[in-house]
């Protein structure tokens, strides 16, 4: 392969790990990838995770997704600037950075203001391709176009990344650290740190402990919170969510004739200040609503409803000064978030090693996935194998 130090401004050929067919392993294959545009950021890629939000679309095989194939998938990740395009002064060749798949512009309201972190400039969806012009970076050796995933495509040797998705980082920073905070532990860091703003001796019940779940307890630990309740229907996990600040445990299917909002009350003399969703489903949504104390209990839903079922809701129990919010990538603003949390590891006041399960090199990609289709991992770092 040809050295980088001559690429600039040229179309480089690269190994990606290409999906063709919804649910089908990957397929690791040589494509072509153009210079960054204006406003880009060609992007080494050093090492990348398996989050289940890639898991999840790359299953789905009906709507709007399944008929874009092929796609790279990816989107938690970490690399070098390989190169930028015009109007780029934010970042520069060979600065370490993390692609993250919510865009912060800076420019327009919602970046401007405190209350959000859903930039409005840019569309913040599947986006299969760039989102300024609308068109991709990536093809194949037949000259197919190959769709992006989340602004990002870190399943791939080099990725083109709008600059809005870039957050530079310190060198200082371990890179499979770096890649833990592109998505799912910093979601569960801000929710609890931001969102729900959890305070010294509160009460917090958690729906899910994956990834995102164990972080929202890391977090909450880290606050100060009295006690911190897993759920989940894996006994395994609480051993697991010790190391991570679980307190205690309920497993739902061993509530016998009680509700799982029944027992957590009583765990918390009246229900938990803070509660947790963080599965995306209806039915438990409702559950940690309940879960949660009147007066004051604040519900944060972390996890994103993929079959479109509503919430049910008691709106006496609004009345009665429960809180519910939404949040996305725990209402973190990741160029200003994501470098205090990797400062907050760097001081040794977070710890984030018990996050990585598994390893594996870039062309055993596809054991990553089926260390978290058996639920075995939390993150499994695939590192890239450059010459």
């Amino acid at each position: 392969m040809a050295s980088r130090s001559d690429t600039r401004g040229k179309p480089i050929r690269c190994k990606a790990a290409i999906c063709r067919k919804a649910g089908e392993p990957l397929i690791i294959e040589e494509v072509e990838l153009d210079p960054p545009k204006a406003w880009e950021v060609r992007i080494k890629i050093l090492c990348t995770t398996l989050c289940h939000s890639d898991v999840t679309i790359w299953k789905m095989n009906s709507g709007a997704v399944a008929n874009k194939y092929p796609r790279i998938f990816g989107h938690e990740a970490v690399g070098v600037v390989e190169s930028v395009g015009e109007h780029v002064e934010e970042v520069k060749e060979r600065d370490l950075v993390l692609p993250v798949f919510l865009s912060e512009c800076g420019e327009c309201r919602d970046c401007k203001s405190p209350k959000s972190n859903i930039c409005t400039k840019f569309s913040n969806g599947l986006i299969d391709y760039m989102p300024r012009d609308g068109s991709g970076r990536f093809r194949d050796m037949n000259g197919e176009a190959v769709y992006h995933f989340l602004c990002v495509s870190s399943f791939s040797e080099y990725t083109v990344v709008d600059l809005a998705h870039v957050v530079k980082i310190s060198h200082d920073f371990p890179l499979d650290k770096a890649c833990l905070l592109g998505c799912g532990v910093s979601t569960g860091l801000g929710a609890a740190w931001k969102v729900a703003d959890v305070e010294e001796g509160s009460t917090v019940a958690i729906f899910g402990l994956g990834t995102v779940g164990l972080a929202v307890a890391v977090a909450a630990k880290q606050r100060g919170a009295s006690k911190i309740i897993g759920i989940d229907l894996n006994d395994q996990k609480f051993e697991i969510g010790k190391g991570f600040g679980v307190t205690d445990f309920v497993n739902p299917s061993t509530c016998k004739d009680k509700s799982v909002s029944e027992v957590i009350k009583e765990m918390t003399d009246g229900g938990a200040d803070y509660c947790f969703e963080c599965i995306g489903l209806a039915s438990l949504m409702a559950d940690a609503f309940n879960s949660s104390r009147d007066g004051w209990g604040k519900t944060v839903i972390l996890g994103v409803e993929m079959h479109g079922a509503p919430v049910a809701l008691n709106p006496y129990e609004l009345v009665r000064g429960k809180i519910v919010t939404g949040s996305l990538f725990g209402g973190i603003k990741p160029k200003s978030d994501i470098p205090l949390f990797a400062n907050t590891y760097l001081d040794k006041k977070l710890d984030l090693d018990g996050f990585i399960t598994h390893e594996v090199g870039f062309e055993d990609i596809n054991k990553a996935f089926d260390y978290l289709l058996e639920g075995k991992s939390l993150r499994c770092i695939i590192r890239m194998n450059h010459h």
